[in-house]
């Protein structure tokens, strides 16, 4: 493309978001873990609406989702099956996540596992478990951001330094203003997402089918490529076993970022209200899915199904739609690159180091903005200039670590006698199978191997529980009486259980 403009509208909408990002900071200290890791818990509903809605519509709206819609047909349909049940996790999860962090004083999500099973060493566990996960989201819009620059500038920004131009620009603004920035500039990547999704989808479809309904595009596909709407879709590579338990693994994946988003809230209502509309911005996905439906007919021969949407515009749509797309994608990958980012450094300085250096809290609060750096420049930035895999396949082999910290989750909200070993022979023993059929043997039976750690996982976390010492029976009512509420007459009944071996 020779025209300059698709990059001057993109690199205008990165110097507006480092703007936002800067100024968000607005004169505050930002050297506690309290105000740079949670903003001080202040957000309100629009800000916290925004920031949850961009924080999980990510590069794979404009890339991945796309490239799945293209390559393997409605087998991308799972990431509706999985937004729709973000929003109701919020809805039931968050505000009791807010009170564990303002009664408790928590700012990551493995310091309430450490406090709730009064361990440190569990908690660490925890924080480097969930670091995998979220280092392969982080990278995943890393390749996504630096892929947009490389179209964008017609191959004179390399994918290289794209990432690390993205990575730079990100950093300048997170070091300085924490989740606050985070929370700002996701509310004006969201709005940007949500317009430029539509415009270039309606477009798109009028330009393939002379009308504006989503109809004609699918009705093509029926007649000239119906293996596209059913499994294993037309590569014959998505069985229905391997498709729903990759659902299954990310509904069980709480990741540490969405755990920040609810702490920074300015109260537990505000989470409530704000997860009640969730749904009405999780439509931003459609278009672009349908997008990738119509590359079936219009781009037969692509060598990158991520490309898609790109590839398409730029054959088919006007240079500032182009442009639009561009900063859009980049708006998509950054606002879930960040909270990635900042999760694992808060959590890496507050869960694994202050712990083990006897750290003050303040200097861990310096060390977790400085901590940005190293995990962005000699983690991130390799794994994303090698490009390990598809988009999705990234986000699902990242979702299938996580999810083995499960157990952990089920002695919080549902289970008062998960005992700390048992959380933690459950956790390694899905982690070793998860990392055997991630690599060595992968997917075994079709099936993901992150399924396959938690049906290991899950029996030695409940049989380890069983036999080992409980939690200490007043920190377990504690957090019941959050958690559990209503139910607290039973579980109340369960602590008394709890109580009578240890006091033996």
């Amino acid at each position: 493309m020779s025209s300059p403009w698709p990059l001057l509208i993109t690199l205008t909408y990165v110097a507006v978001a480092m703007v936002i990002g800067l100024r968000a900071r607005a004169g505050r200290s930002m050297n506690s873990l309290e105000e740079w890791g949670v903003a001080g818990r202040s957000m309100g509903p629009v800000t916290l609406y925004l920031l949850i809605a961009a924080g999980s519509v990510s590069a794979y709206t404009f890339m991945g989702a796309p490239g799945w819609a293209y390559s393997k047909g409605v087998a991308v349909f799972y990431v509706a099956i999985y937004l729709a049940y973000l929003a109701l996790v919020a809805w039931y999860f968050g505000p009791k996540v807010w009170q564990f962090g303002e009664q408790f004083g928590h700012v990551t999500q493995a310091s309430a596992i450490a406090d709730r099973y009064q361990s440190p060493t569990l908690g660490a566990l925890a924080a480097l478990v969930m670091a995998i996960g979220s280092v392969a989201y982080a990278v995943l819009q890393t390749i996504g951001s630096a892929y947009i620059l490389f179209v964008m500038s017609g191959g004179m920004i390399p994918i290289w330094l794209g990432v690390f131009l993205v990575l730079g620009c990100i950093a300048v603004y997170l070091y300085a203003s924490g989740q606050r920035a985070i929370g700002r500039t996701n509310a004006f990547q969201g709005v940007l997402m949500l317009i430029v999704a539509w415009a270039v989808g309606l477009w798109a479809v009028q330009s393939s089918t002379g009308g504006l309904s989503f109809a004609g595009v699918f009705e093509r596909i029926q007649a000239e490529h119906s293996e596209f709407l059913t499994l294993p879709g037309a590569g014959g590579d998505m069985s229905f076993s391997f498709w729903t338990t990759s659902i299954i693994v990310s509904m069980f994946s709480f990741m540490p970022p969405v755990w920040t988003q609810w702490m920074s809230a300015s109260s537990a209502r505000t989470i409530r209200r704000s997860a009640t509309w969730l749904p009405t911005y999780y439509v931003v996905i459609l278009p672009m899915v349908v997008v990738g439906f119509i590359g079936i007919f219009s781009l037969p021969e692509l060598a990158r199904a991520d490309t898609v949407a790109l590839e398409y515009a730029m054959q088919h749509l006007p240079v500032v739609l182009v442009g639009l797309l561009g900063a859009g994608t980049l708006a998509a990958s950054m606002s879930s690159s960040e909270p990635f980012i900042h999760s694992i450094s808060l959590s890496l300085s507050k869960d694994v180091l202050q712990p083990v250096l006897k750290l003050s809290d303040g200097v861990t609060g310096k060390l977790a903005r400085l901590l940005i750096l190293p995990v962005m420049f000699l983690v991130v930035a390799p794994l994303a200039i090698a490009e390990p895999g598809s988009l999705v396949m990234i986000l699902l082999v990242g979702l299938g670590f996580a999810s083995q910290v499960l157990p952990a989750f089920i002695g919080m909200f549902f289970w008062p006698r998960a005992s700390r070993l048992g959380v933690m022979a459950g956790i390694v023993a899905g982690f070793l199978v998860t990392v055997v059929f991630t690599t060595l043997w992968p997917h075994p039976l079709g099936i993901h191997a992150g399924f396959w750690g938690l049906m290991i996982n899950l029996p030695i976390f409940v049989a380890v529980s069983l036999i080992t010492p409980a939690t200490n029976a007043e920190v377990v009512e504690r957090f019941f009486r959050i958690s559990a509420p209503r139910g607290l007459s039973y579980i109340g009944q369960q602590i008394e259980q709890v109580k009578t071996p240890t006091s033996r």
